[in-house]
């Protein structure tokens, strides 16, 4: 199936009022958009529908085993995807959120849904992008990664996204540059204690202001 791109400048206010409109239809009919975020360009694809999430994997050429993080524009959002916070995540939430800091939490079992091989977690965020937020607060939860192909830099432009992933995405959302290429602060909260899976945007003396002890490798 031939998916017909479109671009959309979302610093012009009626071409962002259409791209997001845009965006909304292409991400319920399961197609995929590029989208700008805090961090770096993600592309995304509605987090409940199986097979938009394989063709985002497709897309990065990424397997089941890297499973998509998902975004959330709102809080509820994202505790309606988790099986709890923990003793933990509302306090992270509150300090961090929205913000470069991705949660790992049990997934809710209620949920029908597959983003891979998850083994039972999902990784969720907030992240502090308007375009990103009004998106999210349109479409619900959606399967984000970063938008390039597997093994690239990442995108900070629409641009770059673009001369990577082509036509497997229906709707480019151009925010203009990223101000930041650091990904976002991966923080496990399913064991015990929290343990730190990616170092970010957020540093963990930040996160430890917060919560006390984080566990990191080395």
């Amino acid at each position: 199936m031939h998916v017909v791109t479109r671009r959309f400048d979302c610093t012009d206010l009626e071409q962002r009022a259409e791209g997001l409109t845009e965006a909304a239809a292409a991400v319920r009919r399961g197609d995929l958009v590029v989208l700008p975020t805090d961090t770096v360009y993600g592309i995304g694809a509605d987090a409940f529908t199986p097979a938009a999430v394989t063709a985002l994997l497709d897309a990065k050429g990424r397997g089941r085993e890297m499973p998509p993080p998902v975004l959330v524009g709102t809080v509820r959002a994202a505790t309606a995807l988790v099986e709890d916070l923990g003793p933990y995540g509302q306090d992270l939430i509150d300090a961090f959120w929205p913000g470069p800091l991705t949660l790992v939490c049990k997934a809710n079992r209620a949920l029908s849904w597959d983003l891979g091989d998850t083994k039972g977690t999902v990784a969720v965020r907030m992240p502090l992008h308007p375009v990103a937020l009004d998106l999210l607060k349109e479409t619900g939860p959606m399967a984000v990664s970063s938008a390039n192909r597997s093994g690239s830099p990442a995108a900070v432009t629409a641009q770059e996204a673009e001369e990577q992933l082509g036509d497997a995405v229906a709707v480019y959302l151009d925010g203009g540059s990223t101000t930041d290429d650091t990904p976002s602060t991966i923080l496990d909260l399913t064991t015990a204690v929290p343990r730190l899976l990616r170092r970010g945007a957020i540093p963990v003396e930040k996160l430890r202001g917060i919560i006390g002890y984080v566990a990191t490798d080395g």
